[in-house]
């Protein structure tokens, strides 16, 4: 069979493209992802991929019937980039950014070893593993490449592509126990006065009083606010993820889940501080005229020339805040954290608390702030010590 073999530059990857003609003598063309990235000179590595694959094309090719090539005979960081790319248009932008990294990182591991997907064992995904420790990765980071790769294998399991899914025989890496940070009633209010002017102030006041993800809080915008019936509705979100190798803001009419989805009430204070903000606001726009940016005239969180504040900047200036300032240091993700601590000091039930910040599950809930629930404690603690009489 006549074939050629060229190389192509595809979202920052190379791929190979073979050129063949099928038993009808129709031109046919087949991408086969390699994994190897555009930058870092990686071009003579990219080159040998190419003639390995050259050299091995019948593994990639149709056979003669309508049916591949045993899939099976594909290299383990092949098969991993073929169902990346077979998932790109199911998943979030930032979901398929996070996966795009565990891929990557398994195709540099396993790219060379030959290892060929009907010939993966176990014991290849746990040196895999055993690498991620040994640079310094923690056990949440290691568990989540366990997830994408066990849910990649799964895939090939449920096609009959492999008989078991290898994943599956690993001891699962242990779930470190995350235990938030957060602030009391007393370093909120500090926070909230020195930050009266910070541009970043109705930022802070949403997270906290309503325990907002940052992407919730970027994400609103003004017909959210009821100020009538006094009510808000969190509906939208904003993240920023990679997109072609360069940093995208996605404004996403949607929230992470459908319990995210969610209406409060309109608190007088906060109620009052929005419209401050909207008089700034329209003060920043007689000024810039025609200057201001109108791309995000809905949104709630812009600066004052009208461009949305970015996700990476409210982390660093949220920090940058607090260090100025001799604050104790938490992140921006704390003051949610600070919000359900709170509500738990009050003796609001958990369930409350789950559907206050948009928890999918109880457990969820129950698993980030159970070690904050001593008044629950306390009062079985004074129950026993009533019930029981020692003396």
């Amino acid at each position: 069979m006549n074939i050629t073999a060229n190389l192509f530059i595809k979202r920052g990857l190379y791929y190979v493209i073979l050129n063949y003609r099928d038993n009808n003598n129709k031109r046919k063309q087949k991408w086969i992802p390699t994994g190897i990235p555009e930058k870092g000179n990686n071009k003579r590595i990219a080159n040998q991929k190419l003639d390995e694959i050259k050299r091995n094309y019948q593994k990639y090719l149709p056979m003669e019937s309508t049916f591949e090539l045993e899939e099976t005979d594909k290299y383990f960081e092949v098969y991993l980039n073929e169902w990346l790319e077979s998932h790109k248009n199911k998943i979030e932008e930032n979901t398929y950014d996070s996966y795009k990294t565990v891929v990557k990182k398994s195709t540099e591991f396993f790219n060379g070893q030959n290892i060929k997907l009907k010939d993966l064992k176990p014991i290849h995904i746990q040196k895999f593993y055993d690498s991620l420790f040994a640079k310094g990765l923690k056990s949440n980071t290691v568990l989540h490449y366990h997830a994408n790769i066990r849910k990649a294998l799964d895939v090939a399991m449920k096609l009959d592509i492999i008989p078991s899914n290898p994943a599956d025989k690993i001891e699962r890496p242990k779930k470190n126990q995350f235990i938030g940070d957060f602030y009391s009633i007393a370093e909120l209010e500090t926070l909230y006065k020195i930050s009266k002017n910070d541009p970043l102030y109705i930022v802070i006041l949403l997270a906290s009083f309503y325990g907002l993800r940052r992407s919730e809080v970027l994400g609103l915008k003004w017909p959210a606010f009821d100020f009538t019936n006094n009510t808000i509705t969190i509906k939208h979100k904003v993240i920023e993820t990679i997109v072609d190798n360069k940093r995208t803001l996605l404004l996403k009419d949607k929230t992470k889940n459908l319990s995210s989805y969610r209406s409060l009430p309109l608190m007088p204070e906060i109620k009052e501080a929005l419209l401050e903000h909207k008089k700034k606001i329209e003060t920043n726009k007689k000024l810039c005229r025609n200057s201001y940016n109108k791309e995000y005239k809905d949104y709630i969180c812009v600066d004052a020339v009208g461009k949305i504040f970015r996700p990476e900047y409210i982390t660093d200036h949220f920090s940058l805040v607090l260090k100025k300032n001799n604050l104790r240091h938490i992140r921006f993700h704390d003051l949610r954290h600070s919000c359900a601590s709170l509500l738990l000091a009050k003796k609001v039930p958990m369930k409350a608390i789950q559907e206050w910040l948009g928890h999918s599950t109880y457990s969820t809930t129950a698993n980030l702030y159970t070690h904050l629930e001593s008044n629950t404690k306390n009062i079985s603690a004074n129950i026993l010590s009533e019930a029981i009489n020692l003396s």
